[in-house]
Order: structure tokens, then C-alpha cells, then sequence
């Protein structure tokens, strides 16, 4: 079992989802968050001032899939989030230890999906 956490661009998020289903990965964690890369975040103007050290906003996604999804799950946020600039994101592949689903107390692979 991996959890698969990407960070795209809000912009992106419907593109990633239609390529995920296509994967039949249709399970997902999404929250907006801020940060920022390569790019170092951007400036703005308050008031007539210039507030440099901005962050962007971002989308963070957190999937949990079985070893045979890890390689389509890359695969579909990649083709979804892809423009080919700087700031298109970052996926992480993170082994998990264990997954337990709530409701009926199941454990490992099968709790996941």
C-alpha cells in the first residue's frame, strides 16, 4: 500500500480528477493549501507596497492505493496537472503502514477501495 500526495495547481484539479477516473482511481483526499517552489512565491502590491514572499495557492491531494495503482495513479495526476512550466507541482509516493476502514473494521489493501 503507498499514499500518494500531489500538489498541483487549483486550475488543474478537474483535469486530474477525469484522469483518475479514467484509471478507476476515484478515491481522494483533496484540501487547498499554500506554498511555494521553485518560483518562490510572488509579489504583490497592498496599498501602493510591495509585499514580496507571497505564497501560492495550491492543491493538495492525498491518495491511498494498492501496489498495482501507484504507476496509473502517477500517471493520470501527471498527464492532468502537466502545462510543462515551472510551479506544475510535485507528486510524493509514501509506503503505508496500515489502513483501517472505520465502518466495518476492515484492514490493509481491501480497506482502502
Amino acid at each position: 500500500m503507498k499514499l500518494v500526495i500531489a500538489i498541483i495547481q487549483p486550475h488543474k484539479l478537474e483535469a486530474v480528477k477525469r484522469e483518475l477516473e479514467a484509471v478507476d482511481v476515484n478515491l481522494m483526499t483533496v484540501t487547498n493549501v499554500v506554498g511555494q517552489g521553485r518560483q518562490k512565491g510572488t509579489t504583490e502590491i497592498y496599498r501602493g507596497a510591495k509585499e514580496a514572499g507571497g505564497l501560492l495557492n495550491k492543491v493538495r491531494l492525498d491518495i491511498a492505493v494498492n501496489e498495482a495503482f501507484v504507476e496509473p495513479t502517477i500517471a493520470a495526476i501527471t498527464k492532468g496537472a502537466h502545462t510543462g512550466n515551472v510551479g506544475d507541482g510535485k507528486i510524493f509516493v509514501v509506503d503505508l503502514a496500515e489502513c483501517i476502514r472505520i465502518s466495518s473494521g476492515e484492514r490493509g489493501g481491501s480497506a482502502i477501495g
